[in-house]
């Protein structure tokens, strides 16, 4: 693995990401930018469309879509036992480990893995990080919820909220659509590839945006634990997965590369909105998404062989 191999692969697939994210960054260091607006504009309109664009255009058969769903399941609950062993083998505080727990399981799977998905690895593979996405933003709605309330929410709740969750019913109208063979009208196909084309450039934005408003703390330990599991160790638990599931070709590289994501933005969300460290999870997903490219740049040179 040369430098200049590694070079060039940062160049191509993850700079142009992180300069747009800059973009996002200085918007949101100069101006009032109302980054939740935004970011609800991506979650009821743009993520689902440019999922049920991914599903529609590019055709998954059952079992492989049924082994990336999986896969993505048993990963997010590997991380989860995982980053619990650790945090109570270092006697983390409570809100600090389920802070810890939340950060590390869900990563940026949608800003940042989709887009270096497809830079990386093309269409192929982009729609298995698609379903890879899909999968977490349920789980992140139901299992995540039901963490990070600490008890003030039950199961069934969670669960009812994934009513709210767009991209539910546009995994559900793509394969309505390829199980039935619909044909969608000219309009409305146009207008879903507008949407889904503009998705990604718009997630990286907001990254930046939301990476503006970072904050800093002082458990420095519960930054450490998230940062180093989540680059490190969740590679090579997806790595192990990746074998154990059968996953190669495109598959596999989407899968291993979304696992490998640093913290998701929408983290800092569910810890503000239950009362967690929301000033740990900032940092976390700001560290991390800055140390990244050192893991993630050999990971693609190794994935592309």
């Amino acid at each position: 693995m040369s430098l200049s191999l590694l070079a060039s692969t940062f160049t191509n697939n993850l700079l142009p990401i992180l300069l747009l994210s800059g973009a996002g960054f200085t918007l949101g260091k100069l101006l009032p930018v109302d980054s939740r607006t935004i970011g609800r504009v991506v979650f009821y309109i743009f993520a689902p469309m440019l999922v049920f664009d991914l599903l529609v255009q590019n055709e998954i058969n059952f079992t492989e879509a049924a082994t990336t769903v999986l896969f993505t399941m048993v990963y997010v609950f590997v991380m989860l036992g995982i980053t619990l062993g650790v945090g109570l083998a270092m006697k983390l505080e409570r809100p600090v480990l389920m802070t810890v727990l939340i950060a590390t399981m869900f990563g940026n799977t949608g800003n940042y893995g989709l887009p270096l998905i497809s830079f990386a690895f093309g269409e192929s593979a982009l729609k298995y990080a698609g379903l890879y996405f899909v999968t977490t933003s349920l789980l992140f709605n139901t299992a995540g919820i039901v963490i990070a309330s600490l008890g003030h929410t039950d199961f069934k709740s969670a669960l009812f909220g994934l009513l709210k969750v767009p991209t539910v019913y546009g995994v559900a109208l793509a394969a309505l659509i390829q199980g039935f063979h619909i044909e969608l009208p000219v309009a409305v196909s146009r207008t879903i590839e507008l949407a889904a084309g503009g998705s990604i450039p718009l997630m990286i934005v907001l990254l930046g945006i939301e990476l503006s408003r970072v904050q800093w703390t002082n458990k420095l330990r519960g930054v450490g634990v998230s940062i180093s599991l989540r680059l490190l160790i969740g590679p090579l638990v997806a790595f192990v997965l990746s074998g154990l599931f059968g996953l190669d070709g495109a598959a596999r590289q989407a899968g291993i590369t979304q696992a490998s994501m640093p913290a998701a933005v929408n983290t800092t969300i569910l810890a503000t909105e239950y009362k967690l460290d929301s000033s740990l999870v900032t940092a976390i997903v700001y560290l991390g998404t800055i140390l990244s490219p050192l893991t993630l740049t050999p990971l693609i040179v190794f994935l592309g062989r």
